[in-house]
């Protein structure tokens, strides 16, 4: 082994033991991983919400008698392409949340004391087995790949819960805030239509309030007409919102951690074939 060599796996041994030891890969990877939980539970309570209030309006009528003719306005109607959508957005989120719960559980255990005893002792055995004179080379090459394989098992998960964070950050974070805020107003929207279904009524109402409430009827008609066709246009846009989470935390809780593992095994098994070659 020429000395760059011995020098570079010194510097990997004794590195990742210090990090193993020092314990803030762990923190700053736990950090990430409640942050994203939280995001997820957040936007997860997000969706039931919107899909009680769905449910709740689904089949409501607004129903008004301005001047004595029968206006109807089928709430359901407009929610129906929204419906089915939400109900699966609504699993997925469910999916998501124990990914990441799954992965919060998966950081505690590797950032175990007995990992890290594992890792610093293969670091020590790395160590005497490149400087101390005579030492076996079959000895080292067994102790670099109990070090490769210990750091793959310590570093794995935060380093995942890291880059997750920083891709979030850099690329979703803004589209993830706009598509929560929509469907938000969109569900608010539902609401005050549905509050609106069931107008209170006045019982023998003198000519005075018959008037009033005749003009009343008649601009709450017409408001009731614009806010529908206003919610009709707000959940054709709450439909790309929708898909955008779904995309947004499949990619971060499914997809890239899928990919991420696949890259640290791949990167481990050509770092171990290296070593037969020490």
């Amino acid at each position: 082994m020429t000395a760059s060599r011995k020098l570079l796996w010194t510097v990997l041994a004794l590195g990742s033991a210090a990090a193993a030891l020092s314990g803030r890969v762990d923190s700053v990877g736990q950090a990430y991983a409640q942050e994203t939980l939280t995001r997820a539970l957040v936007t997860f309570a997000l969706a039931r919400t919107l899909n009680g209030v769905i449910s709740t309006a689904q089949g409501t009528e607004l129903s008004l008698e301005p001047g004595g003719v029968g206006v109807n306005f089928s709430i359901g109607e407009v929610l129906d392409p929204i419906n089915d959508l939400i109900e699966r957005f609504s699993g997925i989120m469910l999916v998501a949340t124990t990914s990441l719960g799954l992965q919060s559980v998966l950081l505690r255990m590797t950032a175990w004391w007995g990992v890290t005893g594992i890792l610093v002792a293969a670091a020590g055995l790395v160590v005497a087995g490149i400087w101390i004179p005579g030492a076996s080379a079959v000895l080292r090459r067994r102790a670099l790949r109990w070090l490769l394989v210990a750091c793959l098992v310590r570093f794995a998960v935060p380093a995942l819960m890291i880059t997750s964070s920083i891709v979030f950050d850099t690329f979703l974070a803004d589209q993830q805030a706009a598509a929560a805020q929509a469907l938000e107003s969109t569900g608010t929207e539902i609401e005050i239509l549905n509050a609106q279904a069931t107008p209170p009524t006045v019982e023998d109402p003198s000519l005075v309030d018959q008037l009033g409430s005749l003009f009343g009827d008649s601009l709450r008609s017409l408001n009731a007409r614009q806010r529908l066709e206003d919610l009709r246009s707000r959940v054709a846009a709450s439909t790309e919102y929708v898909i955008d989470l779904i995309v947004i935390f499949v990619f971060q809780t499914i997809i890239l951690p899928l990919a991420f593992l696949w890259l640290i095994v791949e990167l481990a098994k050509s770092a171990v074939a290296r070593t037969a070659s020490l």
